[in-house]
């Protein structure tokens, strides 16, 4: 390590892991300076020695646990659900790479992540992509500001497109039937899944639902919170929706669904009993297909898509179409309707 005159200023020079690193201190080259960028030299030296002792320490479960607890109470305090994803993906992170050092994992390593993932658990594509983005996300925002490492392994692997990733499952009618009557065992689970399926709520926002939040009366529903803006709306009920919420607020309490688990909180989770019941009725979807299915039927009743993305809480159409998939059956009615509004220029230009 010293320090070098270049240009008219002094420059010090470091070496790490073999690699030298020269840079102005910004101090004029003159003898009086000298000792001054020396200090500068030494500093920058022990800069460069504890990052290189933080990129040595840094074990990927160490790391994760703190940038998990970084987005739950910093980044992501307003976002919870965002936060909750996180941590989802981390379980499974953090039971591959383990106490890996951060700095050694490669794009190889993520390779044979998403190999695990997809041999070991059949996780869908949706899943993967979930938990890669979260792992860039990780590197980008944490790792490599903290200077654990200087790249992030996962910009040279792929991940599963937006279009591959999309979980495509419209219920069908005769799915829906044995579905319903499954779920009419387990009042709760059908009361939210109806109301998704009537309304095109996320499941989130129908259990999170306070009862000051319906209006019967002008039949109306208040959603006050979501992922972005468009989420926070307000929605004209169906009457079996108005049905469902008038037996539901005739118990006394501050939510529409409340936890039977956790007193004075409102329920979180019914994938459990959905999955039973799918099994009891033959059936395979998840229960976001319901939005999927309400949001696929508004289109192919005629409601166009700006109107859909306000109900959805969509702030852009290009977050509708993943919700749209037209039967086979209603494309080809939209190209009869084209083909008999375009017969009258037809036989005028024909003659």
């Amino acid at each position: 390590m010293g320090i070098e005159a270049r240009g008219g200023r002094w420059y010090y020079r470091v070496w790490v892991d073999g690699k030298e690193y020269r840079r102005s201190t910004g101090l004029a080259a003159t003898k009086r300076n000298a000792s001054a960028a020396e200090r500068i030299a030494e500093q920058k030296r022990a800069e460069f020695a504890e990052r290189k002792i933080a990129i040595e320490s840094s074990r990927f479960s160490e790391a994760a646990a703190t940038f998990v607890s970084w987005c739950r109470d910093v980044e992501y305090r307003r976002k919870e659900n965002t936060a909750k994803r996180i941590r989802t993906s981390f379980s499974s992170l953090v039971a591959f790479f383990s106490d890996r050092l951060v700095k050694d994992i490669t794009p190889g390593d993520v390779d044979d992540y998403k190999a695990w993932r997809i041999t070991e658990h059949g996780v869908r594509d949706i899943t993967l992509r979930h938990d890669l983005s979260n792992l860039s996300l990780f590197y980008r925002k944490y790792v490599l500001k903290h200077r654990w490492c200087e790249t992030n392994p996962v910009k040279e692997v792929t991940i599963p497109s937006d279009e591959d990733a999309i979980r495509i499952h419209v219920v069908a009618a005769d799915e829906e039937r044995a579905y319903f009557c499954a779920a009419s065992r387990k009042p709760t689970l059908h009361d939210v899944t109806r109301l998704m399926l009537l309304q095109g709520c996320r499941p989130e926002e129908i259990m999170s639902l306070e009862q000051d939040d319906i209006d019967l009366d002008a039949g109306q529903l208040h959603i006050r919170g979501g992922k972005s803006r468009a989420a926070r709306r307000t929605l004209d009920l169906m009457g079996e929706s108005i049905s469902i919420f008038r037996r539901r607020m005739q118990t006394p309490d501050r939510w529409a669904f409340p936890s039977p688990r956790y007193p004075g909180r409102h329920l979180t989770k019914l994938n459990g009993q959905h999955d039973e019941v799918c099994r009891a009725a033959g059936v395979s979807f998840v229960m976001y297909d319901l939005r999927h299915t309400f949001a696929t039927r508004m289109a192919e009743s005629g409601c166009d898509l700006p109107t859909l993305a306000a109900i959805l809480g969509h702030s852009s159409l290009r977050m509708v179409m993943r919700y749209v998939h037209p039967t086979a059956q209603h494309r080809r009615a939209a190209m009869e309707r084209y083909e008999k509004l375009l017969r009258p220029a037809l036989k005028v230009v024909g003659g």
